[in-house]
């Protein structure tokens, strides 16, 4: 672990907090999956480059997927 994937993963899992609360307030379950994916994944992914493309791609799937 260094620095910078230390930061990206707290910027995603903060930002994942935010989705997670909002989907659960709002009871929309695309929200909350992937608010809890992204408080999750940081611990697994290692590779800076594919932390942020993943978190980027997390971050869109509400916006591209209504239910």
């Amino acid at each position: 672990m260094d620095t910078s994937s230390l930061l990206w993963g707290l910027l995603f899992g903060s930002i994942g907090l935010g989705f997670f609360v909002y989907g659960r307030r709002q009871k929309m379950i695309v929200p909350l999956v992937c608010g809890v994916s992204m408080m999750i994944f940081p611990y697994f992914v290692s590779n800076n480059v594919l932390l942020v493309v993943l978190g980027v791609a997390l971050m869109a799937v509400p916006y591209f997927v209504r239910m």
